[in-house]
């Protein structure tokens, strides 16, 4: 601890030189806790933080970013909605009678040969669990007898064992695991208890790679289709492997899902052409031959934070515009044509107005205090900047990638689509931790493009899990 020094025994320049550290520490100190202050206020409604980090005391949700549309509506399923109601089949499997056996009224006996209607009622349950079924496959030799000679027949395509695992299991195993998100240990405690079949996680794991394995080549065709449609999502995500951070980069459309792993988050995906849609990570715009649309929920979230904490003005009125420029393409398509050239250019030309105006606020503002060094020189580097000063930079500079959805009605207004297609990494990091390997996450990413794709698609999981990739491979949407 430094003692503060004897006033009595400096001089009026010790002095003065002392004031002036004194007052450079409390500016660097003010600063520092104005920015912590600002990263308390942040929350997920008004900056990239998960949902989960807002903790058990985060405020109702009383407001969404979409804002309101000045209709209300009930709470619910909303009209047009085609709900999943059960509804009764015209042939049960099972059907049980059920006879009075006095009469309410006299309290006479009655019999089943009184029947004069009925009135029905169907439980829909799952059937008892059954024993494995076991099939034995017989390679019989013949002799021939010309020649004598004795010729086997071949086994069936994928009986390779005395003994083995059906398909089916195989593919409920990969299910549960790489969809689910089941853990090894209780996957094969679920595989027991519901299916007495008695699997260990080795076995578990040998499944998972023998699949991925089989599908290698149609999680290929989804990556060079991914690369040359017109409008593709980027994010990436980070995810420990064997205790290290590593990367996992995923491009998607509405139809397709492709997930690689790397040591590197800046590998970046080659051969792509089109348009992608991104959160402005920088190295994106180091490809070649792509034009870029930035995600502009990630840009209402930090106006909104600019809003609640900065209370900037010119935020509020950006905020507001994007959300027309919004409701002005979606009336258009909806109309089946393009927005008017006419309310294009004047929300361009408010959009230049509105980053103007936040340009001319800050400005206006006093400089934030330069970091200083140990010695108590000032850090090097250009001078530091507002948080609202930094988008004001992207909002102006980029402005073309920010309005790409207001001149092409085909490009998404936020890059949502990668960010749900990521989102279930985080769930996986938060009930497994990591992998143990790069073998294992290249596997899981496997898998997940497969089975993220197939959803997409609305197929059955367990029947592409058993089918053929040739098959799915015919099949997959060009989008």
């Amino acid at each position: 601890m430094t003692l503060p020094p004897d006033l009595s025994q400096l001089t009026h320049e010790e002095k003065d030189a002392l004031i002036l550290a004194q007052a450079a520490l409390i500016a660097a100190l003010e600063a520092r806790l104005a920015e912590l202050e600002r990263r308390i206020g942040l929350t997920s409604k008004n900056s990239g933080k998960p949902p989960s980090s807002d903790g058990l005391g985060k405020p109702p949700r009383t407001q969404s970013q979409r804002g309101r549309d000045g209709k209300k509506k009930p709470s619910g399923g909303q009209k047009g909605h085609p709900g999943t109601t059960l509804k009764q089949v015209k042939t049960p499997d099972v059907r049980i009678d059920h006879y009075p056996d006095t009469c309410s009224g006299c309290g006479a006996g009655l019999t089943p040969t009184m029947d004069t209607g009925h009135a029905a009622r169907q439980v829909f349950d799952l059937p008892e669990p059954r024993p494995l079924v076991v099939t034995e496959h017989l390679a019989h030799r013949c002799r021939c007898a010309g020649c004598g000679i004795e010729t086997r027949a071949s086994f069936p395509d994928g009986v390779t064992a005395p003994v083995q695992y059906g398909g089916r299991i195989s593919a409920i195993a990969v299910y549960l695991q790489n969809y689910q998100l089941l853990p090894e240990d209780r996957l094969a405690e679920l595989m027991i208890d519901l299916f007495g079949v008695p699997l260990v996680p080795a076995t578990i794991a040998r499944m998972a790679g023998s699949c991925a394995a089989r599908y290698q080549g149609l999680v290929d065709a989804i990556e060079n289709r991914i690369k040359t449609v017109p409008i593709k999502h980027m994010d990436e995500t980070g995810f420990r492997i064997g205790g290290k951070t590593q990367w996992l980069h995923i491009a998607s459309t509405e139809w397709l899902t492709h997930y690689r792993t790397s040591d590197k988050r800046g590998s970046l995906l080659g051969g792509v052409s089109g348009i992608i849609v991104h959160d402005h990570w920088k190295p994106y715009y180091t490809m070649d031959g792509v034009l870029h649309a930035l995600c502009n929920a990630h840009h209402l979230r930090e106006l909104q934070a600019l809003i609640d904490i900065e209370k900037e003005c010119w935020a509020g009125q950006m905020q507001k515009l994007l959300r027309i420029a919004l409701h002005v393409v979606n009336r258009a398509k909806l109309n089946g044509v393009a927005p008017s050239p006419r309310h294009v250019a004047r929300l361009e030309r408010c959009y230049d107005a509105i980053v103007a105006a936040g340009f001319a606020f800050h400005e206006g503002q006093p400089p934030l205090a330069i970091a200083m060094t140990k010695s108590g020189r000032p850090r090097r580097g250009r001078p530091p900047r507002r948080t609202g000063h930094n988008l004001l930079i992207r909002l102006r500079d980029r402005r073309g990638d920010v309005l790409r959805f207001l001149h092409d009605p085909d490009v998404p207004f936020t890059n949502n689509q990668g960010e749900q297609d990521g989102r279930m990494m985080k769930l996986r990091q938060k009930i497994s931790g990591g992998f143990r390997s790069d073998e294992g996450a290249d596997i899981f990413a496997t898998l997940r493009s497969l089975i993220s794709t197939a959803k997409k698609h609305g197929w059955n999981i367990l029947q592409v899990l058993t089918a053929g990739p040739e098959i799915l491979l015919g099949q997959l949407r060009p989008a």
